[in-house]
């Protein structure tokens, strides 16, 4: 039999919607007809693919513009019992063939992709009984002998093996955050506790995630259900204590699928009971529900969309309808392929665990990630520090924030002190950044001196871009000595690293400098060597999604171009994973460079995309791109050329992409990243090491290089790492626009 060919695509999002489903739908749509596939929507899941008709229906280009900001799923999603019975599934098989597509994309959480599972491995049998009922020809069953597959998980609760990181999941997280911020200030003023009550049933990612990142006080979840009988009296104790010591609100998140060691369920509404008897306060349990996969799709699900919606046609393509069918997910911030039956039991034995009481095991199976969360966590909400041990350690360390403000430096100060002041250390905040250190801006931070920062945008310890000059040394080895400090946490940028690459460079003159140190990467820019993601870049893609998301809408309305700078300096990060996330028609970076070329050639697209019926155009601009050509320039240049086909305007986003609170994700990475900040200075001192370092996280792994390395890694006058993974996904974008 003649080996088939990927000719046509068929798409379907299936199981309860997901923010991101459309951007997947969008990058998959695009994809297949780059490569001149044709392409068909297949609506309310597998319901539209068994009823077939006006339910699977061919898409253009244009069919999915508009849609990437979009919440939800323009294809619909639907129960649809039937397909789980045979009959149901060989009527579906017959809709495929009638409209010759012989791949699919499925789209949906573990139930929709175990259904494609099931019906990719039925498809020959399902075939030949088509051919047996006459339903099709032989001659049609030898054209459709294979189903080409590939699923993609969207699910908000992050439980489906085969991928860090499930498309929704970190929206949702958002949803959560937000609502645990809001909450908090409300508590706080009438001296409340609250339970929120989140998505979850046999996953406690949300649950945990939300806390960590909102600084909640308590959490329950399903993989570690509370270790002794009394946990009730356990959590009001510590809940008491951190009153105590000044606390004014008490937020515990519990999840959805809650349960203690014995299989018994425990519901928010059962906590708020708990909590009002015992500690007599007055208390209000608040059930997310549904608000939090509603909405658009956070810049970090828009982002994991698109790249996997792309790689899933590329998927198809390159290995054929015989192959396997692959779940793609990302691992270690790269897309991976794993088969998608494995995935599926895989996810599947994880709740079994759970159901089967065997908890430790189910932890386990969710990862050294998850499993450092949590342990991190339970170390933050305690009311208290552990007492120092007899014979311990103990240091004396500091930690400063240095540089432009990047969204997540008080989270990273907050983390890294109430991690070494709990295993028994003293801990100092350097305020005003190498200004204060110079000056002796220096005192001991206890553990409420950081309540609170978890959420909190800015620095509390204060930061500034002055480097350091020739006496300003001789001060801070001054102070390194009053001070008895023994270890220091630099968390920011450039600024932040070159001083650092300095101490290291004149231990010669400076015996004072010996000390480990340690630089935690904190930039919008994400310009730093080491690490893949920088803390508050994140924040930053986030805030330009919601200027960009505004200017759409009222450029649509009057027909209208955009040119949009955003910052970057000399790195284009922030402009193409913005340009990714927001469909732009064109990137301009400072690594590609701009000519008047290009300018008159996109000039000339745009009028031609206008002429046949556009209606917004959006150029997003890196600030360094050139600085003849800037953003006015282009504006003017656009303006005077386009006659009356299209008004052209400027926004330069400024400083608001560094504003505001950081998002879940810089969060998160904050306080990892402080975590082992703290690990690697107290394992410097226990071996009497004295490095000076740079951390990230690179291939999704913590990474710790020597500072020595920094002028080999990177560009010291373009400040920028000379390898930037980002760059790879330029043919993606150029494919999309």
């Amino acid at each position: 039999m003649p080996t088939q060919t990927v000719k046509s695509l068929g798409i379907l999002t299936s199981g309860a919607d997901a923010p991101g489903m459309n951007a997947a739908v969008r990058a998959a749509v695009r994809t297949a007809l780059h490569h001149k596939l044709r392409v068909y929507a297949i609506n309310e899941g597998y319901e539209g693919l068994i009823r077939g008709g006006n339910y699977i229906k061919m898409m253009s280009w244009d069919s999915v513009g508009g849609i990437l900001q979009r919440g939800g799923t323009i294809l619909g999603s639907a129960q649809c019992p039937d397909f789980f019975i045979r009959e149901g599934r060989r009527q579906a098989a017959l809709n495929l063939i009638k409209h010759e597509i012989d791949s699919l994309v499925v789209i949906g959480g573990d139930g929709s992709l175990t259904g494609a599972s099931l019906f990719r491995e039925e498809w020959p049998a399902l075939v030949a009984e088509l051919v047996e009922q006459g339903q099709i020809s032989q001659a049609m069953a030898n054209r459709h002998s294979y189903l080409a597959l590939v699923g993609l998980s969207a699910s908000i609760d992050n439980d489906m093996a085969g991928t860090d990181i499930t498309i929704g999941a970190d929206t949702a997280l958002h949803r959560i955050t937000t609502a645990i911020d809001r909450i908090s200030s409300t508590a706080a003023s009438h001296q409340r506790s609250f339970v929120l009550e989140v998505i979850g049933y046999h996953s406690g990612y949300l649950a945990l995630m939300g806390a960590l990142a909102s600084g909640a006080d308590w959490v329950l979840i399903p993989e570690s259900p509370p270790d002794t009988d009394d946990w009730e009296e356990t959590m009001c104790q510590v809940l008491k204590a951190g009153r105590k010591m000044g606390r004014r609100d008490s937020i515990v998140v519990v999840a959805e699928g809650a349960q203690d060691r014995y299989g018994q369920p425990i519901r928010g509404s059962y906590v708020k009971k708990i909590l009002e008897e015992r500690l007599g306060e007055d208390t209000r349990l608040t059930v997310l529900g549904h608000v939090q996969r509603g909405g658009a799709p956070s810049a970090f699900d828009r982002y994991l969309a698109t790249i996997l919606g792309h790689a899933a046609v590329e998927e198809l393509l390159s290995t054929g309808p015989e192959a396997e069918p692959q779940l793609l997910g990302l691992h270690n911030n790269r897309i991976t392929r794993s088969p998608l039956s494995a995935c599926v039991q895989q996810t599947r034995a994880i709740t079994d665990l759970i159901v089967a009481k065997d908890y430790k095991q189910a932890l386990d199976q969710r990862g050294n990630s998850f499993k450092e969360a949590f342990s991190t966590l339970r170390t933050l909400v305690r009311a208290l520090p552990h007492e120092p041990q007899p014979g311990q350690q103990r240091l004396r360390l500091a930690v400063m924030t240095v540089g432009s403000l990047a969204p997540g430096m008080n989270t990273a100060a907050r983390a890294a002190t109430r991690l070494g002041i709990d295993q028994g250390h003293t801990v100092l905040g350097i305020r005003n950044g190498f200004r204060g250190f110079v000056t002796g801006e220096i005192e001991p931070l206890d553990w409420m001196d950081v309540d609170g920062w978890a959420p909190l945008g800015g620095s509390e310890l204060g930061t500034n871009r002055q480097v350091p000059e020739r006496a300003d040394f001789y001060a801070m080895a001054r102070n390194i000595e009053t001070y008895n400090i023994q270890g220091l946490i630099v968390i920011g940028g450039w600024t932040g690293y070159q001083t650092a690459y300095q101490l290291l460079t004149k231990r010669g003159s400076f015996p004072a400098f010996n000390i480990p140190i340690i630089c935690l990467p904190a930039t919008i820019n994400n310009n730093l060597p080491g690490a893949e993601i920088s803390v508050g870049a994140d924040t930053a893609m986030n805030n330009i999604l919601g200027a960009v998301d505004k200017i759409k809408q009222s450029a649509v309305a009057i027909r209208r171009c955009f040119i949009v700078e955003v910052m970057g300096r000399y790195c284009g990060y922030l402009a193409l994973m913005s340009g990714l996330a927001t469909g732009a028609e064109r990137v301009y970076l400072h690594e590609e460079g701009v000519k008047l070329a290009n300018l008159q050639a996109d000039l000339s697209r745009l009028k031609h995309e206008f002429e046949q019926g556009k209606r917004l155009g959006l150029i997003i601009r890196n600030e360094y791109v050139n600085p003849l050509y800037d953003a006015q320039f282009i504006t003017s240049l656009f303006e005077q050329e386009s006659g009356t086909l299209f008004d052209v305007r400027q926004a330069i986003l400024g400083h608001l992409q560094r504003g505001g609170d950081p998002s879940p994700y810089d969060r998160i990475q904050a306080t990892r990243l402080a975590a082992r900040c703290v690990e690697f200075l107290v394992e410097q001192a226990a071996s009497g090491q004295s490095t000076c370092a740079f951390i990230g996280l690179q291939a999704g792994q913590f990474q710790i290089t020597s500072l020595q390395n920094l002028p080999l890694m990177a560009d010291t006058n373009l400040q920028r790492p000379n390898e930037q993974w980002w760059l790879d996904l330029r043919p993606v974008a150029n494919v999309l626009t």
